[in-house]
């Protein structure tokens, strides 16, 4: 390589030094009789000081350059980036190559559409912070394969072209050429081949592997994806969880320099959804949710009257929420099914606000117990359905902290879901399915009748969350070839699909299988959090748009009539 330092290396220790640079120019000015250029790479930021007798008149931003110099030092220092104390009196300057003027200008904090970043993402990636998104991101993949390969687990590779599968989100098909009218699907994830491994008797398996899951999409969702991917034999939940926890935080102590001692907390789906009304709770402020029926069981509020079979969800801020404040909750509790946000504001002994003033003074003292209430405050309340108030309320809890800037990015809160329901109630199939997969293993309180009390049902699974967000989740597999066959007919699966789409797969464990669990980290949300970057499309190098759209190859698009007659598909 020609050059003998980057854009980001050189101080004042390197004075008088001849050096060689490469990069492409951020920043053309003109002082008098001299001219400066600061010339970029990912490294940082060089200053070029170049004499009038040299034509600069044609070097524009974005120019890759090549210069020849001495290092000398400035007399008007930057201190706040690395090379600020010193600049390069330019002998030689090469234009290696020219730039037209670009769509948006290559800096941080730009204005431009997204749409037009996502088009011109080549450029959009010479930004500092995406580079410094995507360094983070090889970061975290270091720290993640130094921690497995220090535990002896193997790193495998598993197939991309795959069965599809039931019992899971929508695959991605590809037509196969030499079999006509049949398709390979995509992987949702590695998850039947890694639980092969274990039977092969590979016991500690790792990869980071790309996944596909033809979902809509959000800001935490892209229709293909990287996860962390492991498996462990003669290993249970606790197992996992336990080597997992060590290795989130480590990741976190490497990228953000944050050190967590204490235990991740564990919290039951249960208590999730009623205290945060969700199974992925931020932990970084309060506002649990509380269940008011009790208190306003001889009410004279007309909202909180003649409820069978609903409950009044409430939470406490303490502080006084605006009017602009209150309608936006209100849209957010509409957005979720619950038309009405109700709310009372406590100041100095005066209650306001939609029913504050229609409070008993019986329900004013129990509500300052409850919430134990000492400054101005506001509460507010919502009446439905109990999943459907608790779900409600937890959208408006988070959207309450948005709006009082409460979310630290600094703060990394962890928490493990656990006892989640082993089934779920499918009103378009009329029928209980799999809440995870059907190769998840019952919780011992609930392996006696798991398929006669569905309802009732425990997993053995287990979710990470991370201020708000799953970055992870797996849990116990089934190796009893009984347990499994109550699993299919609990769900209702027929002899002939389970040959059909898993024969293949339980055929293996008639040869001796170890028990053994799992789990897979969303690595493109953790990244995300990591970096405090408002969506995961800022932390893929060519991500699609949120219609699965991308913009600089305009894929997904049409393909010829042939390509379509050699896979045997006709559009209709």
């Amino acid at each position: 390589m020609k050059r003998t330092h980057t854009c980001g290396e050189l101080t004042i220790k390197n004075i008088n030094q001849k050096v060689i640079l490469q990069g492409w120019v951020k920043k053309v000015r003109k002082l008098g009789a001299m001219n400066f250029i600061d010339l970029r790479d990912r490294y940082g930021v060089t200053q070029l000081v170049i004499d009038e007798s040299k034509n600069l008149e044609n070097i524009k931003s974005e120019y890759v350059l090549e210069v020849e110099g001495m290092v000398i030092e400035r007399k008007s220092k930057n201190l706040e980036i690395k090379t600020g104390e010193i600049e390069i009196k330019v002998e030689k300057l090469t234009v290696i190559n020219k730039s037209e003027l670009t769509p948006f200008e290559i800096k941080d904090n730009i204005e431009s559409q997204e749409d037009t970043r996502l088009t011109y993402r080549y450029l959009d990636l010479r930004r500092e912070v995406m580079q410094k998104n995507l360094l983070t991101r090889s970061k975290m993949n270091q720290t993640i394969r130094n921690y497995f390969l220090k535990n002896n687990f193997i790193e495998i590779e598993t197939p991309i072209f795959g069965k599809s599968t039931p019992e899971g989100a929508r695959d991605f098909l590809v037509p196969s050429r030499l079999n006509e009218g049949k398709f390979y699907a995509l992987p949702q994830s590695p998850q039947l081949y890694k639980q092969l491994f274990m039977i092969s008797g590979l016991d500690r398996y790792f990869q980071i592997v790309k996944c596909f899951r033809d979902e809509d999409l959000r800001i935490d969702r892209q229709p293909e994806f990287t996860q962390l991917d492991m498996e462990m034999s003669f290993a249970n939940d606790q197992d996992v969880m336990k080597s997992i926890e060590q290795l989130i935080k480590k990741i976190i102590f490497d990228i953000k320099g944050i050190k967590i001692k204490k235990p991740i907390r564990k919290i039951t789906w249960k208590e999730s959804m009623d205290k945060y009304g969700n199974d992925k709770p931020d932990l970084r402020f309060g506002f649990e949710i509380e269940t008011l029926n009790y208190l306003f069981k001889d009410t004279e509020i007309p909202l909180f009257s003649n409820i069978e079979n609903k409950s009044i969800r409430a939470i406490c801020i303490n502080s006084m929420l605006t009017k602009k404040d209150l309608e936006e909750l209100t849209e957010v509790a509409k957005q979720n099914s619950v038309n009405i946000l109700a709310f009372a504001k406590y100041d100095l002994n005066d209650w306001t606000g939609s029913i504050g003033s229609k409070l008993s003074d019986f329900e004013k003292k129990e509500l300052i117990k409850l919430f134990k209430i000492k400054n101005e405050s506001t509460i507010l309340f919502v009446v439905d359905e109990y999943f459907r108030a608790s779900q409600a309320m937890g959208a408006v809890r988070n959207k309450v902290a948005k709006i009082l800037n409460l979310l630290d990015q600094d703060i990394m809160e962890l928490a493990w879901i656990i006892d989640f329901p082993l089934f779920e109630f499918s009103e378009e199939e009329n029928r209980f399915v799999a809440a995870h997969h059907p190769f998840t293993m019952p919780a011992d309180k609930s392996l006696e009748d798991f398929d006669t009390n569905k309802e009732n049902a425990l997993a053995k699974a287990y979710d990470i969350v991370l201020n708000g967000f799953e970055i992870g989740g797996g849990s116990q597999r089934i190796t009893d070839p009984k347990i499994q066959q109550r699993m299919f007919d609990a769900i209702g699966l027929k002899k002939e699909e389970i040959d059909t789409n898993f024969g293949w797969f339980l055929n293996a464990y008639k040869y001796g299988a170890p028990y053994h669990a799992g789990c897979a980290l969303g690595l493109d949300r953790i990244c995300m959090l990591l970096t405090s970057s408002e969506n995961i499309r800022e932390v893929i190098a060519f991500p699609k748009n949120s219609s699965g759209i991308d913009n600089m190859t305009n894929a997904p698009d049409k393909v010829s009539t042939l390509q379509l007659d050699q896979l045997h598909i006709k559009l209709k």
